[in-house]
Protein backbone atom coordinates (compact mmCIF):
# COMPACT_ATOMS: atom_id res chain seq x y z
CA UNK A 1 0.00 0.00 0.00
CA UNK A 2 1.49 3.16 -0.56
CA UNK A 3 2.56 5.64 2.09
CA UNK A 4 0.21 7.88 3.22
CA UNK A 5 2.39 9.39 6.44
CA UNK A 6 5.92 9.70 5.69
CA UNK A 7 8.54 11.38 7.85
CA UNK A 8 12.14 11.07 7.23
CA UNK A 9 14.93 12.40 9.60
CA UNK A 10 12.30 14.72 11.37
CA UNK A 11 14.27 16.96 13.75
CA UNK A 12 11.98 19.22 16.13
CA UNK A 13 14.08 21.67 18.08
CA UNK A 14 12.89 24.43 20.69
CA UNK A 15 16.25 26.73 21.02
CA UNK A 16 18.27 24.04 22.85
CA UNK A 17 16.09 21.39 23.36
CA UNK A 18 15.38 18.90 20.64
CA UNK A 19 11.89 17.32 21.48
CA UNK A 20 12.18 15.23 17.83
CA UNK A 21 15.85 13.93 16.65
CA UNK A 22 15.86 12.30 13.40
CA UNK A 23 12.46 10.28 13.70
CA UNK A 24 11.47 8.33 11.00
CA UNK A 25 7.57 7.31 10.44
CA UNK A 26 6.12 5.82 7.46
CA UNK A 27 2.12 5.04 7.84
CA UNK A 28 0.61 3.03 4.57
CA UNK A 29 -3.37 3.60 3.92
CA UNK A 30 -5.32 1.40 5.35
CA UNK A 31 -2.74 0.93 8.62
CA UNK A 32 -2.58 2.49 12.31
CA UNK A 33 0.52 3.37 14.23
CA UNK A 34 1.47 3.88 17.76
CA UNK A 35 3.62 5.96 19.39
CA UNK A 36 4.22 5.27 22.78
CA UNK A 37 6.78 6.79 25.70
CA UNK A 38 7.20 8.22 28.59
CA UNK A 39 6.14 12.49 29.04
CA UNK A 40 8.95 14.13 26.84
CA UNK A 41 9.72 11.36 24.72
CA UNK A 42 8.22 13.49 21.52
CA UNK A 43 4.80 11.82 20.82
CA UNK A 44 3.15 15.15 20.46
CA UNK A 45 5.83 17.46 19.03
CA UNK A 46 5.52 14.38 16.52
CA UNK A 47 1.96 14.43 15.89
CA UNK A 48 2.02 18.51 15.63
CA UNK A 49 4.64 18.13 13.08
CA UNK A 50 2.89 15.69 10.87
CA UNK A 51 -0.44 17.93 11.14
CA UNK A 52 1.45 21.42 10.12
CA UNK A 53 0.90 22.53 13.95
CA UNK A 54 5.16 23.05 14.59
CA UNK A 55 7.20 23.36 11.49
CA UNK A 56 10.11 20.76 11.38
CA UNK A 57 13.41 22.41 11.99
CA UNK A 58 14.80 19.38 9.37
CA UNK A 59 13.77 16.58 7.70
CA UNK A 60 10.65 15.53 5.37
CA UNK A 61 7.06 14.98 5.91
CA UNK A 62 4.70 14.29 3.44
CA UNK A 63 1.29 13.50 4.16
CA UNK A 64 -1.09 12.31 0.62
CA UNK A 65 1.87 13.40 -1.39
CA UNK A 66 1.86 17.03 -0.14
CA UNK A 67 4.89 18.39 1.85
CA UNK A 68 4.33 19.73 5.08
CA UNK A 69 7.15 22.13 5.00
CA UNK A 70 6.44 23.27 1.22
CA UNK A 71 2.62 23.31 1.58
CA UNK A 72 1.37 23.27 5.00
CA UNK A 73 -1.99 24.64 4.03
CA UNK A 74 -2.94 21.71 1.01
CA UNK A 75 -1.03 18.83 3.92
CA UNK A 76 -3.68 20.27 6.61
CA UNK A 77 -6.34 19.85 4.11
CA UNK A 78 -5.20 15.91 4.28
CA UNK A 79 -5.21 15.23 8.02
CA UNK A 80 -7.73 15.31 10.73
CA UNK A 81 -5.97 15.82 13.82
CA UNK A 82 -6.94 15.83 17.66
CA UNK A 83 -4.00 17.64 19.99
CA UNK A 84 -3.40 16.26 23.37
CA UNK A 85 -4.71 19.36 25.20
CA UNK A 86 -6.80 22.14 23.92
CA UNK A 87 -8.38 22.29 20.16
CA UNK A 88 -11.63 23.62 21.73
CA UNK A 89 -13.33 26.87 21.26
CA UNK A 90 -14.64 27.61 24.82
CA UNK A 91 -17.54 29.98 24.32
CA UNK A 92 -18.85 27.46 21.33
CA UNK A 93 -21.42 24.17 21.70
CA UNK A 94 -19.96 20.99 19.99
CA UNK A 95 -22.55 22.05 17.07
CA UNK A 96 -20.78 24.81 16.61
CA UNK A 97 -17.79 23.51 16.32
CA UNK A 98 -19.08 20.73 13.92
CA UNK A 99 -20.54 24.13 12.00
CA UNK A 100 -17.46 25.48 11.42
CA UNK A 101 -15.21 22.47 10.42
CA UNK A 102 -18.06 21.80 7.43
CA UNK A 103 -17.54 25.32 6.56
CA UNK A 104 -13.70 25.09 6.69
CA UNK A 105 -13.48 22.16 4.85
CA UNK A 106 -16.07 23.64 2.12
CA UNK A 107 -18.79 21.25 2.88
CA UNK A 108 -22.51 22.17 1.89
CA UNK A 109 -25.55 22.61 3.58
CA UNK A 110 -27.18 18.83 3.37
CA UNK A 111 -23.83 16.90 2.75
CA UNK A 112 -22.34 16.99 6.72
CA UNK A 113 -25.07 17.10 8.99
CA UNK A 114 -26.05 13.37 9.55
CA UNK A 115 -22.53 12.57 10.04
CA UNK A 116 -22.01 15.27 12.68
CA UNK A 117 -25.12 13.97 14.33
CA UNK A 118 -24.46 10.00 14.25
CA UNK A 119 -20.50 11.05 15.54
CA UNK A 120 -22.11 12.88 18.27
CA UNK A 121 -24.52 10.25 19.25
CA UNK A 122 -21.88 7.63 19.22
CA UNK A 123 -19.60 9.17 21.41
CA UNK A 124 -22.59 10.12 23.48
CA UNK A 125 -22.36 13.91 23.24
CA UNK A 126 -25.68 14.60 21.25
CA UNK A 127 -27.48 15.77 24.49
CA UNK A 128 -24.53 18.30 24.81
CA UNK A 129 -25.02 19.48 21.67
CA UNK A 130 -26.13 22.89 22.25
CA UNK A 131 -23.54 23.42 25.69
CA UNK A 132 -20.71 25.52 25.24
CA UNK A 133 -17.30 23.12 25.58
CA UNK A 134 -16.07 25.36 28.23
CA UNK A 135 -18.09 23.41 30.79
CA UNK A 136 -17.36 20.11 29.71
CA UNK A 137 -15.06 17.59 31.89
CA UNK A 138 -12.23 16.31 30.59
CA UNK A 139 -13.12 13.32 29.35
CA UNK A 140 -16.39 15.12 27.26
CA UNK A 141 -13.70 17.43 26.10
CA UNK A 142 -11.48 14.08 24.78
CA UNK A 143 -14.37 12.64 23.17
CA UNK A 144 -15.06 16.18 21.27
CA UNK A 145 -11.76 16.20 20.29
CA UNK A 146 -11.86 13.15 18.24
CA UNK A 147 -14.95 13.91 16.83
CA UNK A 148 -13.61 17.19 15.39
CA UNK A 149 -10.50 15.20 14.00
CA UNK A 150 -12.64 12.16 12.39
CA UNK A 151 -15.45 14.10 10.79
CA UNK A 152 -13.85 15.52 7.67
CA UNK A 153 -13.11 11.69 6.98
CA UNK A 154 -9.40 12.74 6.43
CA UNK A 155 -6.89 10.97 4.73
CA UNK A 156 -4.48 10.55 7.70
CA UNK A 157 -6.10 10.71 11.15
CA UNK A 158 -3.96 11.77 14.05
CA UNK A 159 -4.57 11.18 17.61
CA UNK A 160 -2.90 12.20 20.35
CA UNK A 161 -3.51 11.02 24.14
CA UNK A 162 -7.82 9.94 22.61
CA UNK A 163 -7.90 8.13 25.70
CA UNK A 164 -6.84 10.25 28.30
CA UNK A 165 -10.04 10.53 31.27
CA UNK A 166 -11.86 8.94 29.01
CA UNK A 167 -14.58 6.10 30.20
CA UNK A 168 -15.00 2.79 28.89
CA UNK A 169 -17.34 3.74 26.20
CA UNK A 170 -15.98 6.59 24.83
CA UNK A 171 -12.79 4.23 24.52
CA UNK A 172 -14.83 1.57 22.63
CA UNK A 173 -15.93 4.54 20.11
CA UNK A 174 -12.61 5.81 19.56
CA UNK A 175 -10.96 1.96 18.96
CA UNK A 176 -14.77 1.46 16.16
CA UNK A 177 -13.79 4.66 14.91
CA UNK A 178 -9.92 4.31 14.62
CA UNK A 179 -11.05 0.79 12.88
CA UNK A 180 -13.41 2.08 10.40
CA UNK A 181 -11.00 4.91 8.83
CA UNK A 182 -8.59 1.81 8.27
CA UNK A 183 -11.05 0.37 6.40
CA UNK A 184 -11.91 3.37 4.44
CA UNK A 185 -7.86 3.45 3.61
CA UNK A 186 -6.74 6.18 6.17
CA UNK A 187 -3.62 6.41 8.07
CA UNK A 188 -3.78 6.27 11.54
CA UNK A 189 -1.45 7.62 13.95
CA UNK A 190 -2.56 7.36 17.84
CA UNK A 191 0.08 8.57 20.39
CA UNK A 192 -0.71 7.38 24.02
CA UNK A 193 1.21 6.31 26.73
CA UNK A 194 -1.37 3.42 27.39
CA UNK A 195 0.39 0.22 26.06
CA UNK A 196 -2.48 -1.99 26.14
CA UNK A 197 -5.04 0.70 24.47
CA UNK A 198 -2.09 1.42 21.41
CA UNK A 199 -1.87 -2.60 21.31
CA UNK A 200 -5.93 -2.49 20.74
CA UNK A 201 -6.12 0.33 18.42
CA UNK A 202 -2.90 0.03 16.25
CA UNK A 203 -1.04 -2.79 13.94
CA UNK A 204 2.45 -1.19 14.94
CA UNK A 205 3.93 0.28 17.97
CA UNK A 206 6.59 2.85 18.13
CA UNK A 207 8.36 3.42 21.14
CA UNK A 208 10.42 6.59 21.61
CA UNK A 209 12.50 8.20 24.03
CA UNK A 210 14.44 11.43 23.78
CA UNK A 211 13.05 11.92 20.47
CA UNK A 212 14.18 8.73 18.70
CA UNK A 213 12.79 5.98 18.27
CA UNK A 214 14.08 2.86 20.04
CA UNK A 215 11.88 0.13 18.86
CA UNK A 216 9.21 -0.86 16.36
CA UNK A 217 7.06 -3.93 16.39
CA UNK A 218 3.88 -5.35 15.80
CA UNK A 219 1.54 -4.78 17.99
CA UNK A 220 1.09 -8.74 19.00
CA UNK A 221 4.48 -8.02 20.01
CA UNK A 222 4.02 -5.96 22.97
CA UNK A 223 1.42 -7.37 23.97
CA UNK A 224 0.31 -8.46 27.67
CA UNK A 225 2.80 -9.14 30.32
CA UNK A 226 6.21 -10.01 28.61
CA UNK A 227 5.23 -6.67 25.88
CA UNK A 228 4.67 -4.48 28.96
CA UNK A 229 7.87 -5.93 30.60
CA UNK A 230 9.60 -5.67 27.24
CA UNK A 231 8.54 -2.02 27.10
CA UNK A 232 9.41 -1.07 30.50
CA UNK A 233 12.72 -2.24 29.51
CA UNK A 234 13.37 -0.13 26.55
CA UNK A 235 12.15 2.81 28.58
CA UNK A 236 14.75 2.58 31.05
Amino acid sequence: MAAVVEVRGLRVAFGPVVAVDGLDLTVPAGASVALVGRNGAGKSTTLRAVAGVVPPSSGEVVVAGVSVTADPVGARAKVGYCPDVGGLIPRATPWEHLQLAARLRGFRTGTWEKRAEDLLDRFELRDAADRTTSGFSHGMGRRMSVVLAAFPEPEALLLDEPFDGVDPLGVDATLTLIAEARLRGAAVVVSTHLLPLAVQACGEVLVLRQGRVVNASPAAEMAGEQGAERYRSLLS
